[in-house]
């Protein structure tokens, strides 16, 4: 299984991004997708998830002006990002949660992506 992640860039502040990442390989079922982002000298956090027939959860930086979605026909999942500021800037990974088929059986997984980086300048 492998995700791969697009839509990071350069945006001026208030301006806004879309962050897509989709899932390849033999996936039995997707429990949870979620957003992450590192800036530089921090640790990584949570930005918004999103189970399966769930509701999206959000931190507080960010509600009200991201909006997380998946689709899980494609195994994908969006992040939708307006009213950017520089305090956004990072780097966004995508994590996603599930279970693969191995032969015959199926194994849990929990994935992340490659980052992109997001960078808003004021």
């Amino acid at each position: 299984v492998q995700l791969q992640a697009s839509g990071g860039g350069l945006v001026q502040a208030e301006g806004s991004l879309r962050l897509s990442c989709a899932a390849t390989g033999d996936i039995f079922s997707i429990d949870r997708m979620g957003w992450y982002r590192q800036a530089p000298g921090k640790q990584r956090g949570l930005v918004a998830a999103i189970t399966t027939g769930g509701t999206p959860e959000y931190i507080d930086d960010v509600k009200g002006r991201f909006a997380i979605s998946s689709d899980i026909a494609k195994k994908a999942v969006y992040l939708q990002m307006n009213s950017l500021q520089p305090e956004d800037t990072a780097a966004y990974h995508c994590n996603v949660k599930g279970v693969r088929w191995i032969g015959p059986r199926t194994r849990d997984f929990d994935l992340w992506g490659p980052g992109t980086l997001v960078t808003v300048s004021s």
